[in-house]
């Protein structure tokens, strides 16, 4: 998925955690996410733990310094008796994690820590593929978190994952073609259609609109904002049924698939995932864009935008006659401990750390992702940074339907057939009707599959 000024503030850090603890709990089982023992104590002492941990992680920034390398930086200076080795992972989070699963479910202790998209908690809970951090840290920890954002990374009352930043859909614009034809920022699907098929006619931009409608797990994103706007959902909300084969969902995606040929996209979009999306509107492309939060920084880099001081963000649209604006998807990354690893303490500073001022800081001002941490999140400083920031309060979200420990089928399921609808090699109510069966059959399977 996915250098520059940095805001620096007072660095919140929880005192380190007891090695000889660790290890006993360990020794009673912590692999377990249904484990009765007590949570290991906290030491009061700080930089106790000591060693080498591996980070598994993908490339979070396509510009500038790496992200990951300045943190890893960051944190040897405040830890210097730990070292952190970086396992640059797959950016396609489908991938990456079925990596993740098979080589943890074999027993390999590394990586240590992993960074791992919000969707993974119940899946990876169910079959023991994460530490339940909240075994080993306390509520204060977790209450530093924007709301929602624990129990979004909790499944069957454990938290596996520490809220490293979130991601929400936005719509990018060029602003100088929108001021050349006299349009507005569009505030309904219908209006974009219309403005990026007008922009296109006039020959002042190759393509319209981009965004991600490759088969893969963003175009679930992606169908998920239609979807909610159009007043649908997925699944009901215990997760034992679907609702995809539903007007709502026809709605949805005969206007995805009109996008296509009314020429407000272009063909090739059905390839799109967001690197190719971005690429096309920070090489002057396309008129619009949906992304994530890390567009912005993005676009305004000179090394590799060609739109630099041209583009302007806002909510996405909605469809006419729905209250504006409409639903952005919930997406992020956590940071997750592996249950074999030989350096929980270790991998617990680590993960104390990315929850800091400092790191949220570095990752919200610099690198233009969303803030997990209230006291960053809020902060006038941060926000006066970043126009992304400032329109955070104003988006509406939804989350995935990643409750179940098997939404890699369900997701699956989704993102397939809108894929085939999309490029027309099927229509959109066989696409529906097989969305529909396929989600079936993956909620009625036992806990899912690795």
């Amino acid at each position: 998925m996915v250098g520059g000024r940095s805001v620096r503030g007072r660095r919140g850090r929880l005192a380190g955690v007891s090695v000889l603890a660790v290890a006993a709990a360990l020794g009673l089982g912590a692999c377990s996410s249904s484990s009765s023992s007590a949570p290991p104590p906290v030491s009061s002492a700080s930089g106790a733990a000591s060693g080498t941990i591996v980070w598994s992680a993908s490339p979070i920034n396509t510009t500038g310094k790496d992200v990951r390398q300045v943190l890893i930086a960051d944190f040897e200076k405040e830890y210097p008796s730990i070292h952190v080795t970086l396992v640059s992972a797959p950016t396609d989070t489908d991938t990456n994690r079925a990596t993740l699963a098979t080589e943890i479910s074999g027993g390999s202790t590394t990586p240590d820590v992993f960074m791992g998209d919000v969707i993974w908690p119940a899946q990876f809970g169910a079959h023991q593929l994460a530490l339940p951090l909240s075994n080993y840290l306390p509520s204060s920890f977790w209450s530093q978190f924007a709301p929602g954002l624990v129990s979004g990374a909790s499944y069957q009352g454990k938290v596996y994952g520490s809220p490293m930043f979130e991601d929400q859909g936005f719509l990018y614009y060029r602003k100088d073609l929108l001021a050349k034809e006299g349009l507005s920022v569009p505030t309904t699907w219908q209006q974009l259609e219309t403005d990026a098929v007008k922009l296109v006619h006039a020959g002042l931009v190759k393509y319209g609109f981009v965004w991600e409608g490759d088969s893969y797990e963003g175009l679930t994103c992606d169908f998920m904002e239609y979807l909610t706007d159009a007043g649908g959902s997925v699944t009901n909300s215990a997760y034992t049924s679907a609702s995809l084969n539903t007007p709502a969902a026809t709605t949805a995606l005969s206007f995805m698939r009109s996008l296509i040929t009314s020429g407000a996209s272009p063909a090739a979009v059905t390839t799109f995932q967001e690197p190719q999306a971005m690429s096309a509107f920070a090489d002057g492309q396309a008129a619009f864009l949906r992304n994530w939060d890390y567009a912005w920084a993005d676009s305004q880099s000179p090394a590799t935008s060609k739109v630099v001081g041209d583009v302007g963000v806002a909510p996405l649209p909605t469809f006419a006659g729905q209250s504006y604006p409409g639903y952005s998807n919930i997406g992020g990354w956590n940071l997750y401990i592996n249950p074999h690893s030989k350096n929980i303490a270790a991998d617990l500073d680590f993960i104390k750390f990315m929850a800091s001022n400092e790191a949220q800081e570095v990752l919200s001002v610099q690198y233009s992702e969303i803030p997990t941490t209230t006291a960053v999140r809020d902060s006038s400083q941060v926000i006066a940074e970043n126009p992304v920031l400032a329109t955070v309060p104003k988006t509406r979200l939804v989350p995935r339907p990643a409750g179940t420990p098997n939404y890699p089928a369900l997701s699956t399921a989704i993102y397939t057939n809108i894929n085939a609808a999309l490029s027309g090699s099927t229509s959109v109510s066989s696409a529906l009707s097989a969305a529909q069966s396929q989600a079936t059959t993956a909620l009625t399977s036992p806990a899912g599959g690795l």
